[in-house]
């Protein structure tokens, strides 16, 4: 983790809680309110980024505020449950040493819920990014009635939540179709047979308990998110590193750009950009699934033809042979990186599964041939390490960000 900011590049919306730009100005009260706002985002995101825990003493210097506003952020930061205070380690000097902040593993939790097609799952994600409580339940979901899908994620959800025994700040529902941002209307999920569902009050009502609105998003989103930021990871889930250069037994290193395919009983993608996911206009970027590879092949269950589920889904790796499941996915992970000129694809959900491990050389061979640049930047491939709980960890960690984004607006909510 990179250290702490120094002065220079992390001011603070001010030095003192006053606006120091221009002395004669007296802040409104929504002003001064917006200004503690901003440094306690800053101060807590260097507690998150920071190697070794930091004293409010390291928080001031490293801002520019004065050692008692740190001091006072600091406090309200623990007071909400954000942060934790570590004890300080062995004097070495003169003077007593300062205890650290650290970001509080029993604060709020994120809450992730997925809806895939041949199995639910629940998860919760701490505020260290530490998986405190993953369950899964199998079980065909097509065609099932949305209320009744619901009631049972419901009952999920409050087994992690007792499993992880934290506060819920907030949930996240990963889905395997078109989301529509920002009001998490699942507009097609042809795999689940469902059209046009609002889930979000749906779930409201399978969990009245929650004192949240869940937010809705594409599965493939949500395991590209973990894949970011590096949370979840599962040492017998793949191969781990296969870039040309290892042998697959080293996981992938962190990436900061780059395209996560997602495999399953459909194809998802999602595409990073310096460690955020890239969503579209309307939340629908991704759709990787329903790129035609074949014009004239099979019909897709979203009426199309040719598209690369239906080559390289999960029931098409089952009946056919991986050569051409490998080139298709290839080609179509081919555009998305001559369109965004990403350095390197990973392949999640089936695709890391160790059966299907001689699809990698096909689709480095597809990659080679189709992105444009590969003469000079050969695009590497990587296996995701996430397992399974790939998308619902994610959709937990995005929770989890939102509370290290605006740890004001968690505090103003509880």
């Amino acid at each position: 983790m990179p250290a702490p900011t120094s002065p220079a590049s992390a001011r603070p919306a001010d030095r003192d809680g006053s606006d120091s730009r221009n002395a004669r100005a007296v802040p409104n009260p929504a002003r001064q309110a917006s200004i503690r706002n901003a440094n306690l985002a800053l101060l807590y995101g260097l507690i998150l980024d920071a190697p070794a825990p930091l004293s409010r003493a390291a928080l001031a210097a490293a801002t520019g505020v004065t050692r008692a506003t740190a001091s006072a952020l600091a406090d309200a930061l623990l007071e909400a449950g954000l942060v934790a205070e570590v004890s300080p380690p062995p004097a070495t000097g003169a003077g007593r040493p300062a205890a650290g902040l650290v970001p509080a593993a029993d604060g709020p939790a994120g809450l992730g819920l997925e809806i895939n097609v041949d199995y639910l799952a629940a998860c919760v994600v701490d505020l260290t990014g530490t998986v405190r409580a993953t369950v899964i339940s199998p079980g065909d979901q097509r065609g099932r009635a949305v209320p009744e899908v619901l009631a049972d994620l419901a009952d999920l959800a409050r087994q992690a939540e007792a499993e992880a025994g934290l506060t819920v700040a907030g949930a996240a529902v990963a889905v395997p179709g078109l989301v529509e941002a920002p009001h998490g209307r699942i507009r097609s999920a042809p795999n689940l047979v469902w059209r046009d569902v609002e889930i979000g009050a749906e779930l409201r009502r399978a969990l009245p308990e929650a004192p949240f609105e869940p937010v809705v998003g594409n599965e493939a989103d949500f395991a590209a998110l973990a894949e970011a930021h590096g949370v979840g990871s599962d040492p017998d889930a793949g191969e781990g590193d296969r870039d040309g250069a290892g042998n697959g037994a080293n996981p992938p290193p962190a990436l900061t750009d780059f395209l996560y395919v997602s495999g399953e009983i459909g194809v998802g993608a999602g595409v990073i950009l310096d460690r955020e996911l890239f969503r579209g206009a309307r939340g629908w970027a991704g759709e990787i699934g329903h790129v035609t590879v074949e014009p004239d092949g099979a019909q897709c269950r979203c009426g199309a033809r040719g598209c690369l589920e239906t080559v390289a889904g999960l029931e098409a790796l089952r009946r056919d042979r991986p050569e051409a499941a490998a080139s298709a996915l290839g080609r179509a992970a081919a555009a998305a990186v001559n369109l965004f000129d990403l350095p390197a694809v990973v392949l999640g959900g089936v695709y890391a599964r160790p059966e299907f491990a001689a699809l990698v050389p096909g689709v480095e061979k597809a990659l080679a041939e189709h992105v444009v640049s590969a003469r000079w930047a050969p695009v590497a491939v990587h296996v995701s390490r996430r397992g399974t709980a790939a998308a619902v960890t994610g959709a937990a960690t995005a929770v989890i960000r939102r509370v290290h984004a605006d740890p004001a607006a968690w505090m103003a909510a509880r």
